[in-house]
């Protein structure tokens, strides 16, 4: 059923020749809609992939720096605090501009929001791979992360509209989430490779080439936006259709909190509170000015929806976990069984290739059949199998006994939930409110994922700090210190777990139907 209209999906024509030949048009014996066909299912498919490459670079980004961070420390002398900069500076623009810039592309178009971000991410790339200081790489990295903001918060809504059927559209997902999900674990993979074979400034450089060739490639894929429907604010512009007060104050709100989060560590609790108070202050006149403006920047009946706010909900508690484990695994095996950069690389190779082999070949289909609630729940599971495996790595640990059963059981989890979660949170969405969803759901994710990281270092370290003082080996302590993170990640994933059982179940059986089997027509 059609997670909009509860209708029967119905196939496309198929088509009866190789992709290759689809691609061709030296056929002149092909009836002309068919070719039409074969031209349209092309860019899609083409549109797919640029969009996919946008996402991730930025997706790669976030992950490749972690491996990379000691070598960047020696080389520009950073103090550990200042360190942790280095991702912050990208964090907190990026996390706080999303919704916002999901709204402006509603309002601007996607495909310029889409364009221009890439062109910024990539100069930005390129300014922090020639960085020889400490200012200019965190400027360049903060200027990355509005860049990246740019391109990330319009991609799912550019999705929706490519592929409006479900069948199409649960498959376009998966893509885009396979190559998210992978994206994250392989930029591991390759920040300790391209770090030890060549330096760190590389990780920033690679960007350079794949940046032109996506950009090139948008410009000649995407369709051009669409004309503006100012009944619907799709296209407006920014002088009829932008909130910019309501603008600064979520932006400003947003920030706060990434800025909180990750630094929620380093900063006595007494600050820590007073900068959350302040953040909560924006966050409640922002909301205030929606509800009174007369083009409001985020339209609050979005939130009505209990699909969207449930699946909002579900992907935070979810994505809070997988980055506890990607973060705290890779501290694990490499303080604990002692593994090197390139080795603790290979270590997680493993999740994005079975992610990737599961999202590619079996998500949509299994989302076609059982429909998307039973896949996101059967996902959910999984994930909290593998997190209560790692609540007992032992201190003198194997990682083919410790590590990779639970890894296996973490990414065929993701492997379902995500593009399950991502459906349930994009169905029902109005095409002019499509971008702004996907800079919420966005935005979701850098809430989770942040939120989540802080919380779990932070009783990990004073776990393993309370240990040592007590008389406990470094060896002992860190173990124990990871344990107490595995264990409170676990918890998370258990909360995913019941407000999906709980929310998105009361949110309607026909929504949450799997889609009815299709015909072919001929």
């Amino acid at each position: 059923m059609s997670p909009r209209t509860g209708a029967p999906a119905e196939e496309l024509p198929q088509n009866p020749h190789s992709d290759s030949d689809s691609d061709s048009h030296s056929d002149s014996h092909s009836d002309p809609a068919e070719s039409a066909h074969h031209s349209r299912t092309y860019s899609r498919r083409a549109s797919l992939v640029v969009l996919c490459a946008g996402a991730l670079m930025t997706i790669l980004d976030g992950s490749v720096v972690t491996v990379a961070m000691p070598a960047i420390q020696s080389d520009l002398g950073f103090s550990s605090s200042g360190l942790a900069w280095i991702v912050n500076a990208y964090l907190i623009p990026f996390g706080g501009l999303l919704l916002l810039m999901g709204r402006l592309g509603d309002l601007v178009g996607r495909r310029r929001m889409f364009t221009a971000g890439l062109a910024l991410f990539t100069v930005a790339s390129v300014l922090c791979g020639v960085a020889t200081g400490q200012g200019v790489l965190i400027a360049a990295r903060a200027l990355q992360g509005v860049g990246g903001a740019m391109t990330s918060a319009v991609v799912l809504g550019m999705l929706i509209a490519l592929f409006p059927e479900p069948r199409e559209q649960a498959g376009a997902i998966a893509v885009f989430s396979a190559v998210g999900a992978a994206g994250g674990a392989l930029g591991t993979f390759l920040g300790g490779a391209l770090t030890q074979v060549l330096s760190w400034h590389w990780i920033f450089l690679v960007n350079l080439p794949i940046g032109v060739v996506a950009w090139i490639a948008a410009l000649r894929v995407l369709a051009p936006d669409r004309a503006p429907d100012r009944g619907a604010g799709l296209g407006a512009g920014l002088g009829r259709g932008a909130d910019h007060l309501g603008a600064a104050l979520v932006t400003g709100a947003l920030m706060l909190m990434v800025y909180v989060i990750v630094g929620a560590g380093e900063r006595p609790v007494g600050g820590t509170l007073i900068l959350a108070a302040l953040s909560l202050g924006l966050f409640a006149g922002f909301i205030l000015r929606q509800a009174r403006a007369e083009r409001p920047l985020l339209r609050l009946r979005l939130f009505r929806s209990r699909l969207l706010t449930g699946a909002n909900g579900v992907q935070m508690l979810m994505i809070a976990t997988m980055f506890g484990f990607q973060y705290i695994g890779a501290l694990y095996i490499q303080r604990v069984l002692g593994y090197g950069e390139l080795r603790t690389g290979l270590a997680f190779l493993p999740a994005p290739v079975l992610i990737g082999v599961l999202m590619l070949g079996l998500s949509a289909r299994t989302i076609g059949r059982f429909g998307p609630y039973r896949v996101l729940l059967a996902g959910l599971v999984l994930i909290v199998a593998g997190m209560a495996l790692l609540t007992r790595v032992p201190v003198s640990g194997a990682y083919v006994v410790d590590v990779l059963p639970a890894m296996l059981l973490l990414g065929a989890g993701f492997a379902g939930a995500m593009p399950a979660v991502t459906g349930l949170a994009m169905s029902g969405v109005a095409e002019e409110d499509a971008g702004l969803a996907s800079g919420v759901f966005n935005t979701t994710q850098v809430v989770g994922g942040s939120l989540g990281l802080a919380v779990l270092t932070t009783l990990a370290a004073s776990r393993t700090d309370g240990l040592l003082a007590g008389g406990e080996s470094f060896a002992s302590a860190t173990a124990d210190g990871y344990r107490l993170a595995f264990t409170v990640a676990t918890g998370i994933a258990v909360a995913g777990f019941v407000v999906a059982a709980v929310v998105l179940r009361a949110a309607g059986r026909d929504s949450l139907a799997p889609a009815a089997p299709t015909r072919s027509r001929h």
